[in-house]
């Protein structure tokens, strides 16, 4: 043979099996993750809370991972038809839900989702917890929870209270505190919280389980006033407000929360990647004040596997409350 072909004869046996190696598919023929955008399907339209915090968590984890996060949002059915999307989604870490708290309700208020809220999906971490203000017309004569319950079992057929909608978390809030406080009351239900706030104001309906963020400007203008705050611990928001379970009603804790979701079946080393990534995010300063801002307090998960209970127990509490309203959807 011809000394130059032997040479490169010699020369391609060696870079072969090199080449080979760099391109073949990483371990169990996966590609490196990711290896294209993501998408946060976000259930609400732009500029809402949802919204707002599916961007500000969206950025920061492009910056993180090296891929665009591209926002999707798919409003309607209070998040059903962004859950089915998602839950149909390739299980590969590229399509992602940015879910907020009716996930955890939408079980028991529709019949056929078409979809399981466990079963169909991975969860990665909650995001962020945002207390809800319980606020009332200024002329109530009631300045604090005790008193508002009493005033209600004294009043023929109990106080009005308002909702941003039927089966929304703050209509569940009114009807957990009913259970606990032993009272009755009637139901307005709303489409949506600025309307309803500003019929509280006015004093045609008595209270209202309001989210802080929008409550606050009408609480600090004193057009309403607030008696007392839904989570477990006061809001840095509205610090000498007491809880719910400060004035008598110990475990009281409704939060509006958000978190991320992908599909079921996703591969545990992504599951890893992405929670290690949002975790350390939440932790920064930046994001605190970013954040805080919209009235939210990151709220990460202990592990997936914690978010993934803490959902379970949020849909076994809400079901038992909304089967004793006898709440459906409307």
């Amino acid at each position: 043979m011809n000394p130059k072909r032997m040479l490169a004869t010699r020369a391609w046996a060696v870079a072969l099996p090199l080449l080979a190696g760099m391109l073949a598919p990483s371990e169990g023929g996966a590609q490196p993750f990711p290896s294209k955008p993501i998408r946060f399907v976000v259930p609400a339209p732009p500029g809402g809370g949802t919204d707002t915090v599916a961007r500000i968590v969206g950025q920061k984890l492009s910056a993180a991972v090296g891929q665009p996060v591209i926002i999707d949002n798919r409003a309607g059915a209070s998040g059903n038809i962004a859950a089915l999307l998602v839950a149909k989604a390739a299980p590969d870490g590229h399509t992602l839900f940015v879910v907020f708290a009716s996930h955890a309700t939408n079980p028991h208020l529709f019949k056929n989702l078409g979809y399981d809220p466990i079963k169909d999906f991975t969860p990665i971490t909650r995001l962020t917890g945002l207390p809800y203000l319980l606020i009332v017309t200024p002329s109530l004569a009631a300045k604090n929870v005790k008193e508002m319950i009493a005033l209600a079992k004294s009043t023929k057929g109990g106080l009005t209270y308002a909702s941003a909608g039927a089966g929304l978390a703050g209509h569940l809030a009114m009807e957990l505190l009913k259970d606990v406080g032993g009272f009755e009351g009637v139901h307005v239900a709303y489409k949506g919280g600025a309307i309803a706030a500003i019929d509280v104001a006015a004093g045609r309906v008595c209270c209202f389980f309001a989210s802080a963020p929008s409550a606050l400007p009408q609480v600090e203008s004193g057009k309403v006033r607030a008696i007392a705050v839904s989570t477990k611990e006061r809001s840095p928001l509205v610090p000498d407000v007491p809880t719910v379970a400060e004035q008598g009603f110990p475990g009281f804790d409704v939060v509006s929360w958000y978190g991320l979701l992908g599909p079921a079946g996703m591969p545990k080393s992504v599951v890893a990647r992405l929670y290690k990534e949002v975790v350390a995010l939440l932790g920064t300063e930046e994001i605190k004040r970013q954040l805080a801002a919209v009235g939210a307090t990151p709220a990460p998960s202990a592990s997936p596997e914690d978010f993934g209970a803490y959902i379970q127990s949020e849909i076994t509490t809400w079901g038992r409350v909304i089967k004793r309203a006898g709440i459906t959807s409307e």
